[in-house]
């Protein structure tokens, strides 16, 4: 017998890493009717979740998982929210069947780059039988649009800013290392690595207060999809704490993929960044001056 809440598609079980994002599929799920399980992952889902079906997993623990969404009967899984650290051998827990259909999936998980983990995770997810769905299917309000968000809107300066580091950004991606860059003066001064954007954004502040970078100009922060990214897990985000370190680097503002990246608490978001003179808008690789012309 179906459980309230659940669709033709099968019941809806939400992979919670950190931050916000988990919440916000959670209720947009809740919202429209669904009843999701939550699968919070331990030492990395950092909220608690009183009022839904709920388990807590390690993260290599896939025997777990594999059972907790048969007893729930899940058809659909979400993976949302940030991973900080890869499962150490000893915690990967495979079931049978993903041994003996994915001989090599142990090896990638715990050496391969992120997309290619996360496409590995798929992999083994939809192998039996349930569909990976992304947290913006679910939540498609928290997906960017093109153009600016707020009141302020880059300059000339800044949008030869943001071609410069799309175009790291791109080639980042593509090598599977991070998904940000930042421009400043059209000369790109951070990437990306495994530290995440916000710690990129302390290295810049860094960076300018040592004298490193100018202080008169200002630059920009750009946060593209890799290319080669499945986007049902790992879609570029930002929120409100990634518009306070930009101001605290000097940055002039943040440009993120339009229809490939989420912006957490929008209304927050905006607000912070007037308040801060920085814009945020969202840009198209595939339009003429990525859309902000």
């Amino acid at each position: 017998m179906a459980l309230s809440g659940d669709t033709a598609a099968g019941r809806l079980a939400i992979i919670a890493g950190g931050g916000l994002l988990p919440s916000y599929v959670a209720e947009a799920a809740r919202a429209a009717g669904e009843n999701p399980v939550i699968v919070a992952l331990k030492d990395e889902s950092d909220r608690r979740w009183e009022g839904y079906d709920h388990a807590i997993i390690g993260i290599g623990d896939f025997a777990a998982l594999d059972s907790l969404l048969n007893r729930y009967g899940i058809g659909r899984v979400v993976m949302s929210g940030s991973v900080r650290r890869r499962p150490e051998w000893r915690e990967v827990r495979p079931t049978l069947r993903i041994l003996m259909k994915v001989p090599a999936a142990i090896r990638t998980l715990l050496s391969g780059g992120d997309d290619t983990v996360l496409q590995m995770v798929i992999r083994l997810i939809e192998g039996n039988g349930r569909r990976v769905v992304g947290a913006h299917e679910i939540a498609p309000d928290l997906l960017a649009a093109v153009g600016p968000l707020g009141a302020v809107t880059p300059g000339d300066e800044d949008r030869r800013d943001i071609s410069r580091a799309a175009e790291a950004a791109e080639t980042l991606g593509r090598l599977d290392v991070g998904q940000g860059a930042v421009s400043i003066g059209e000369r790109v001064v951070a990437l990306e690595g495994l530290e995440g954007t916000d710690e990129m954004l302390d290295r810049v502040a860094g960076l300018r207060a040592a004298g490193r970078i100018s202080a008169r100009r200002r630059g920009v922060l750009v946060k593209l999809c890799k290319p080669q990214q499945d986007i049902r897990a790992d879609l570029p985000a930002i929120g409100v704490s990634t518009v306070l370190n930009a101001g605290k680097a000097g940055l002039a503002g943040i440009a993120v993929e339009a229809g490939r990246s989420l912006v957490l608490d929008r209304a927050a978001v905006i607000r912070a960044a007037d308040e801060a003179g920085l814009f945020v808008c969202g840009i198209d690789r595939g339009l003429p001056g990525w859309g902000l012309k």
